[in-house]
């Protein structure tokens, strides 16, 4: 019988932690080896699994959480959904140990902690999105094609929506999203970036890629990217309906991770775009 695939998931008591915790548990030929979180989180100590709703037994065994990052070196590959600095921190604590992986989707890095971060995982497959969905990484190809082809007098806006308790803003998917429609133009986004319109703002720059954040409710992630002319407008859009399509997205790029060779990839690697 093969030997299991053993995964740590970072921000194992998260959201987006315990969903991935249930589509893991669901596949033969993994299990969680790790479930990690801060100093500071009220579980610390109890069953990560139990917290997910997943029942331990059939191979798989009780896991603790934990904020000690050095015992994510003991697992095959980690998945990480938790903030910059602790992302960088676990690239720290893995250094030299079996882990083969590490899925990110942590989003918000700076500059200075996205240079640090590529400085460091020279010796490890690390692969990064804004987001693990299948659709919205072909939105992400749709955008970057559109937008290639629409260049003058078409006026580039990114609209997200997420709910009340995402603190981020814009999300990673939309500044995503508005590097592919940058990609597209071939420009770097940070020079034509808009991310907040408030008073006299005085008319819209030819070339500006704008950004409009709102939050409210429960909504999991709906993401839309408006290319207007004066005479026409196309919306190229995606709804996400239920949180599993992201941590389904991140087991399933994991998976492929381990059998590569160190680098830094990204979805689009894995779905062959």
């Amino acid at each position: 019988m093969a030997e299991k695939i053993k995964f740590a998931i970072l921000g194992a008591d998260g959201r987006m932690g315990q969903a991935i915790i249930k589509a893991a548990t669901s596949i033969d030929g993994v299990s969680i080896n790790t479930a990690l979180t801060h100093s500071q989180s009220p579980h610390l100590g109890k069953d990560a699994l139990a917290l997910a709703g997943v029942m331990s037994g059939a191979g798989q065994s009780i896991v603790n959480l934990t904020d000690d990052l050095s015992q994510a070196g003991q697992s095959d590959v980690v998945i990480d959904f938790s903030a910059p600095q602790a992302t960088l921190d676990l690239v720290d604590a893995i250094k030299g140990s079996a882990v083969k992986a590490v899925i990110s989707g942590t989003t918000g890095f700076n500059a200075a902690q996205q240079k640090s971060l590529d400085g460091a995982i020279s010796d490890l497959v690390f692969l990064q999105s804004g987001n693990f969905s299948m659709g919205v990484n072909m939105l992400e190809a749709l955008v970057e094609l559109a937008t290639s082809k629409l260049r003058q007098g078409w006026d580039i806006e990114v609209l997200e929506m997420h709910h009340k308790r995402k603190v981020d803003a814009p999300s990673g998917t939309a500044l995503m999203l508005g590097e592919a429609a940058a990609a597209g133009r071939d420009v770097k986004l940070g020079d034509v970036q808009v991310l907040s319109r408030e008073g006299q703002t005085g008319a819209r720059q030819e070339g500006d890629i704008g950004f409009a954040t709102l939050r409210g409710g429960g909504v999991i992630g709906d993401h839309s990217v408006i290319i207007a002319s004066e005479l026409e407008k196309i919306t190229l859009s995606h709804s996400a309906f239920d949180r599993s399509v992201f941590a389904d997205g991140a087991v399933n790029a994991a998976l492929w991770a381990v059998k590569q060779s160190p680098g830094h990839y990204n979805m689009k690697d894995v779905l062959g775009l």
